[in-house]
């Protein structure tokens, strides 16, 4: 029992150095499934600090809060949605920054588990994330926006007592669509920051209900929250 837990104490100490210092840790998705034929709700806060745009875009900044909804298809195979509202912060290099207030947020993905035995799990997984902001005018000039966030993950978890730490790495783009004066234009992420890493927990509460912590960095700083039951 000592052991394990110095073994917990000595994760949640990595993952304390590992995070960023702009951003603590961040709740998503993780490696618990729902099962076939089984749902999990929750509620969800993701946090962009920054996100860096190529050429002279400047970066984003943005919070969403999420209802998730995910349904096991198969024990192995789960469809993803959330639905909620956030707002886009977007600070080209060389104005100032334009701030788009709250609306409709939203998305989908899957998870696929490739391997789980002797508590160790291997999951694969595809998320969208598509935040539509109110207008915002700026110098008497329109603008209108959207954030477009892709990214694909792979993640290993080991279950510890009533811990899930996972590691992982993800690709990812984070695209800022940009309409001023009707005139429309795609404002893609740096294509030199693609790749980030993740680190995460699930905090078991009970056999039905979580929280799930994560922090991903390298291609952006994000944090997330989400608390979780599954019937």
């Amino acid at each position: 029992m000592v052991r394990n837990k110095r073994l917990i104490l000595g994760i949640i100490g990595l993952f304390i150095l590992l995070s960023p210092k702009d951003s603590f840790c961040a709740p998503c998705y993780g490696t618990r499934l729902p099962q076939k034929n089984g749902f999990v709700i929750g509620i969800q806060n993701h946090t962009v600090f920054r996100r860096k745009l190529e050429k002279d875009y400047g970066k984003l900044r943005s919070m969403q809060n999420f209802i998730l909804l995910s349904y096991g298809l198969k024990d192995w195979f789960s469809l993803d949605l959330k639905g909620g509202a956030g707002y886009i912060k977007q600070h080209p290099l060389n104005n100032a920054e334009i701030d788009y207030s709250t609306g409709f947020a939203g998305g989908y993905g899957f998870r696929l588990k490739l391997y789980d035995q002797n508590n160790k799990r291997l999951v694969f997984g595809f998320q969208h994330i598509s935040v539509h902001p109110k207008k915002s005018y700026f110098d008497g000039i329109k603008n209108q926006a959207i954030l477009d966030d892709w990214q694909g993950s792979f993640l290993a978890s080991y279950d510890i007592l009533k811990i899930t730490p996972y590691l992982g790495f993800k690709y990812s783009r984070m695209d800022y669509i940009h309409k001023e004066n009707n005139q429309r234009k795609r404002k893609m992420s740096d294509l030199t920051k693609i790749f980030g890493l993740v680190v995460g927990l699930d905090y078991n509460i009970d056999q039905h209900n979580w929280f799930n912590l994560e922090v991903q960095f390298f291609d952006s700083k994000t944090c997330a929250f989400s608390v979780n039951h599954s019937f």
